[in-house]
């Protein structure tokens, strides 16, 4: 049964959190002042890594967005940085202007999600990763405090659009089905691989618009860099039943399969 199963979180028994501040002499213990103006994060297990390059150019995207310096040698020295034992959760940030390094323990992870209708939409900048985690960690724990696991979010129009942590895809019968890249949301390193993955055995991808009550008895995916892919197994608040999810174990499998060493 995959409701409230969880696997390891590893890093923590090998130190806490630390900061590290990018600079001239590298990564240096310290922390930037300002705003978190951008920021990425995916998971190390034991010095391996899924789609990292991925990351990075999400990133980069994101800082020159924000009018961050170039992250010239930054990718490098992160990666000579983050532990080869346990299992960690990076964060690279960009507050106030400089860029530096958050080396986390991994939370533990599930597999399986219920997911939570009854907030808002708090973001204010829905294709930057960075700005708005705090807005959607608040939304993520009312969620936790109705009895879900994460936030659905969605527009004014009542269509969905991600969760507070995820990006959302489901099928509809053999058509894996991705909320319209038209509509904001986040660009997701992890449904990328979903898609590029379907394409690649034949499976038809369609960007759709839908709302919640559409979603009553299909697969739902939710899938981020912690958790990989996830199906939701509940709906909270929103009176949608739950639908099998015959797939997702196959998928998983493929992902976990998907990890590569560290770059040196």
């Amino acid at each position: 049964m995959l409701q409230g199963m969880t696997t390891r979180s590893a890093g923590a028994g090998e130190g806490g959190e630390r900061v590290l501040l990018y600079g001239p002499r590298g990564l240096v213990e310290g922390a930037a002042a300002g705003e978190l103006e951008a920021a990425d994060s995916w998971l190390v297990e034991d010095g391996r890594v899924r789609e990292l390059p991925a990351h990075w150019r999400r990133f980069a995207a994101a800082v020159a967005e924000a009018g961050g310096p170039a992250p010239t040698g930054f990718p490098e020295a992160v990666a000579r940085a983050l532990p080869r034992r346990g299992c960690w959760f990076p964060r690279v940030e960009l507050v106030g202007g400089r860029l530096q390094l958050r080396v986390r323990p991994a939370p533990p992870r599930t597999e399986a999600v219920r997911l939570w209708a009854g907030g808002g939409d708090p973001r204010r900048t829905p294709r930057r990763k960075g700005p708005d985690l705090a807005a959607l960690g608040a939304l993520r724990a009312r969620a936790v405090a109705a009895g879900a696991d994460d936030a659905l979010l969605v527009g004014d129009d009542g269509l969905v659009l991600e969760t507070a942590t995820a990006n959302l895809l489901w099928w509809e019968g053999d058509v894996l089905c991705v909320v319209d890249p038209g509509l904001p949301i986040l660009a997701g390193v992890t449904a990328a691989w979903v898609v590029r993955r379907a394409a690649a055995l034949g499976i038809t991808v369609r960007p759709g618009l839908v709302r919640p009550a559409e979603l009553g008895g299909r697969e739902v995916w939710v899938t981020n860099a912690l958790h990989g892919l996830r199906p939701v197994t509940g709906w909270v608040g929103a009176g949608v039943a739950a639908g099998p999810s015959p797939r997702v174990q196959e998928w998983r499998a493929a992902w976990a399969a998907a990890a590569e060493p560290l770059p040196r």
